[in-house]
């Protein structure tokens, strides 16, 4: 997946009166739509407003700049990642979390993050923001994932941290924020049939 270390998510900076929490979600799919739409330099406050149907004053309520905006939608999407349960196998649970990052990846939170990585060459806060929100989501559920098949005799210790786990997701992750290239479900099965398979089944453990 990716090699990042999880802190506490970054806090925005926000001024006025209390915010009206109803409007929050409508507010932060607004900011999804746009910075898939446009990225991030060209995003501005009064675009939000009006892509949002609220006015001006209900963003500066709860953001007083698009940093802090950008900065707090995406340490929230962790919320919307529903983590795939326990299958009782390690080749279930892979495939499992292959699907949850393709349906991020397709979703308006995927698009918004791709669009995103020019801004995050020269903003630390967003990539602070990144590794907190859905890395961190991620990297907890492919710990537990190898933790489980551990315990399950399925592989020794440290997978977690090795190449072979890296490399259950390199491929999807590579077409989505380097290439481009569309993800469907074709390509999807043929990467966990053709590569991550012959992956998972090189690394259990011989019967002496």
């Amino acid at each position: 997946m990716f090699a990042v270390h999880a802190s506490e998510p970054p806090r925005s900076t926000r001024g006025g009166r209390p915010r009206d929490p109803s409007r929050d979600e409508v507010i932060r799919a607004a900011i999804l739509r746009l910075l898939a739409e446009v990225g991030y330099s060209a995003l501005t406050m009064d675009a939000v407003a009006s892509e949002a149907g609220v006015g001006k004053a209900t963003i500066y309520r709860r953001w007083r700049t698009k940093q802090d905006l950008v900065v707090d939608t995406l340490s929230d999407l962790t919320r919307a990642i529903a983590v795939p349960p326990d299958t009782g196998s390690l080749e279930g649970d892979v495939r499992a979390l292959m699907d949850l990052v393709v349906t991020t990846i397709r979703s308006p939170a995927g698009a918004a993050i791709r669009a995103l990585l020019p801004a995050m060459q020269h903003q630390p806060a967003l990539v602070e923001a990144f590794r907190n929100g859905v890395l961190r989501v991620w990297r907890t559920a492919y710990a537990r994932m190898w933790a489980r098949a551990e315990a399950r005799g399925e592989v020794g210790p440290g997978m977690d941290q090795s190449v072979t786990a890296e490399a259950t997701s390199a491929l999807v992750v590579q077409r989505w924020l380097l290439t481009g290239e569309p993800i469907g479900d074709a390509y999807v099965d043929e990467v966990f049939h053709t590569v991550v398979l012959p992956l998972l089944r090189n690394v259990r453990p011989t019967q002496g």
